[in-house]
């Protein structure tokens, strides 16, 4: 007779563990589900920034350029805004009277590389742009 007694408070015990077991792995599962929004929407800020600021390498190469036509640089770095973007100027590359710029910038381990490629008229040293393109 006793166990008749315990049996309803048994199946009471057993529900309630259930529900919160349930609600346990629905928390759990928001909280991922949150964590990866706010990852993304850093991620995608921090890609932003990262494009801005090798964009802006690129301009400063080719203002270089636009000053000196025989500019070259194997690395320097321009600053933009909170950012570093390390630019190379090659000339002759990928053939003779044309300069490639590569200009690399990462902001919180997003990288992002802009290449532009410039035409070069020898005689008035004026640079056109060929190709402007984000590489990986």
């Amino acid at each position: 007779m006793r166990s008749r007694n315990f049996a309803p408070g048994q199946a009471f015990l057993s529900l309630v563990f259930l529900i919160g077991a349930i609600v346990l792995m629905i928390g759990v599962f928001l909280a991922f589900i949150s964590s990866a929004f706010i990852d993304t929407g850093y991620g995608f800020q921090s890609s932003s920034n990262a494009e801005a600021a090798a964009t802006s390498g690129a301009e400063d190469a080719m203002l270089q350029l636009v000053r000196n036509a025989n500019f070259s640089s194997t690395g320097y770095s321009v600053s933009a805004a909170s950012s570093t973007a390390t630019v190379v100027v090659t000339q002759g590359s990928p053939s003779s009277g044309f300069i490639t710029v590569l200009s690399t910038a990462t902001v919180s381990n997003r990288i992002k590389k802009v290449q532009v490629i410039l035409s070069l008229n020898a005689s008035t040293s004026q640079a056109s742009v060929v190709s402007w393109q984000e590489v990986q």
